[in-house]
């Protein structure tokens, strides 16, 4: 490739479709049954426009704020996303390019890059959670993430169970044992610049979740992470208060599309909440992010930081959600 540099996500998006095998591309592209939610999260935007002041402009201006304790360069985080093993370097990749831009990077749980890997690459590690395992577990994982540098914690609340999709779902293996590389050979070989870029690296792509390792045991494959939170009771708000309370730092529940929900997060002591629906990945037909956060903001605009995850595909639309965020309830950051 000539210039590594792209434009906008959507040149972005062409290139891994180009670059990525199909099966590694197909569990990239958002959406969940007949993708309503995923569409939606796009189309909120699109429906929202400008009418900006044509004189007495400030002369400066600044996109610098503070994001969950951290300062950064623009009113942007990284969403924590699992599994980035479609790349040699993963998630340590995304922290890197995320401190050059002096940004904080949300780590999710189900990544292929340890806790430990992705703070040394970023000083602004916010650390994601899911409700699997019982609560001495949960500690764990925080007392770790702690002791490696990560200076908030994210519990996301919007995942649910897999459902069908109408343009299909990729196989996913396991694991990459020589049944499933026999298998997925073809397609691989097909992406011959994507395939040599493990063959550098001298691994393949490993399917595991380390930061779901209990202490002293190898690290679990996706499946059996998932598995871990599929057998996970449903947690109350008293056990969100709970977690709240093990937490000495900026604590964020990712997920609220409810204005009673967005109550209840700030009563147990949230600092931060995200206006979530998981991408679209979730139950469809949940709304746009953007629909909902001016109710949410004007319910609990002024208790707690609001963030917005979902459908931000370039600038104008962080300047959407910032706007509309400030015109119902919390101050511009």
């Amino acid at each position: 490739m000539g210039n590594a540099w792209f434009e906008t996500v959507a040149v972005a998006q062409r290139r891994a479709e180009k670059r990525l095998p199909a099966s590694v591309y197909g569990a990239l592209i958002a959406g969940a049954e007949k993708g309503l939610s995923s569409a939606d999260n796009l189309t909120a935007f699109d429906q929202l426009g400008f009418a900006p002041h044509m004189a007495n402009l400030p002369r400066e201006r600044h996109m610098a704020t503070t994001i969950l304790g951290h300062e950064v360069s623009m009113p942007v985080v990284i969403s924590p996303t699992g599994v980035q093993a479609v790349h040699p370097d993963g998630e340590v990749a995304v922290a890197r390019a995320a401190a050059n831009r002096g940004l904080a990077m949300g780590l999710s749980s189900f990544a292929s890059k340890s806790i430990e890997e992705v703070a040394a690459a970023n000083d602004k590690v916010l650390f994601q959670m899911y409700w699997a395992g019982d609560k001495d577990t949960l500690v764990h994982r925080m007392e770790r993430a702690k002791a490696a540098g990560a200076t908030g914690i994210i519990v996301t609340l919007d995942w649910s169970f897999s459902n069908g999709r109408d343009w299909g779902s990729p196989w996913i293996p396991e694991k990459l044992d020589l049944k499933t590389m026999v298998k997925l050979a073809p397609q691989a070989l097909s992406r011959p610049r994507w395939f040599w870029d493990f063959v550098k690296s001298g691994h393949l792509p490993d399917l595991t979740t380390p930061n779901m390792a209990a202490p002293g045991a190898k690290a679990p494959t996706f499946f059996g992470a998932y598995y871990e939170w599929m057998q996970s009771a449903l947690p109350t708000w008293e056990d969100l208060a709970w977690l709240r309370a093990q937490w000495d730092g900026p604590f964020m529940v990712k997920g609220v599309c409810r204005v009673d929900d967005a109550k209840r997060v700030v009563d147990c002591g949230a600092t931060a909440l995200s206006v979530s629906n998981h991408g679209g990945n979730n139950l469809d037909g949940t709304p746009s992010p953007l629909r909902a956060l001016p109710a949410i903001a004007d319910a609990v605009g002024g208790d707690i930081e609001i963030l917005l995850d979902g459908g931000v595909r370039r600038q104008p639309r962080c300047l959407r959600s910032v706007g509309l965020r400030a015109a119902h309830g919390e101050p511009p950051p």
